[in-house]
């Protein structure tokens, strides 16, 4: 009941996951990126303890296939899983169970890959298409992923729906530079898009924030200064707390 985009941006080295299903939380199941190193999209039946080991072995050097390999030797329930893998040298690999509801499946391309289940007939192809229109662009990863999120979402998606969706991307430091969830949402793919583009402008910011703090303004300063004709609501009137 998912479907999710696992990639690699060569031009920077970041990598990233954009995943949506109908099922809530699913950010904190699904991705799983390693600095530097690769990203993991696990599902169907998500496992945080076998996406550890993925991460694990990924930090290690190990390669896409490499990984798959050895989740499937020592993960008892692997026919249970679906697994999508970009490795330290931008490899894509994937595993879709065949006992995975229908629509199933998965495709790879050049240091990405895309992976769902219980997806209408055209969704993989749509998000696969969406990704591949941007190889050549100068677009940031995160805003790559989500266009390709966004054209799984427009193709129907899920036929029960969506509840939940995220954006995880990671460059060269220990830290997320995009972690975006939305847990419980009617249309949660479009709410994802806002609070991308809400957190876009602030991207340089809270890379100096976590690094160097020194001097720096509040952020919705900041946000003023980046985003013309913005004004925080607090400026605006009271801010009703619930």
């Amino acid at each position: 009941m998912t479907y999710s985009i696992t990639a690699r941006c060569p031009k920077t080295g970041q990598y990233g996951v954009a995943v949506a299903t109908y099922s809530p939380v699913v950010g904190s199941n699904v991705p799983l990126v390693v600095a530097g190193h690769g990203a993991v999209a696990h599902q169907c039946v998500a496992s945080p303890v076998f996406r550890a080991m993925a991460g694990r072995l990924l930090a290690e050097g190990c390669s896409a296939e490499g990984v798959l390999a050895e989740l499937a030797a020592k993960d008892p329930h692997w026919q249970s899983r679906q697994v999508s893998v970009v490795d330290l040298y931008g490899r894509a690999a994937a595993w879709t169970t065949p006992t995975a509801p229908a629509h199933a499946g998965h495709q790879l391309g050049e240091g990405f890959a895309v992976a769902g289940n219980v997806l209408t007939a055209t969704c993989l192809d749509d998000t696969f298409a969406a990704f591949s229109a941007t190889q050549d662009s100068d677009l940031p990863l995160a805003e790559r992923l989500m266009r390709a999120l966004e054209a799984g979402a427009r193709s129907g998606g899920q036929a029960e729906g969506l509840t939940s969706a995220a954006l995880l991307v990671v460059g060269n430091d220990p830290f997320p530079l995009v972690d975006l969830r939305v847990d419980v949402h009617a249309t949660p793919v479009i709410e994802l898009r806002r609070a991308w583009e809400f957190m876009a402008p602030l991207q340089g910011y809270y890379i100096r924030r976590k690094t160097n703090p020194v001097g720096l303004k509040r952020w919705w300063q900041q946000r003023m200064d980046d985003v013309p004709g913005w004004q925080p609501q607090h400026l605006r009137g009271v801010v009703p707390q619930q």
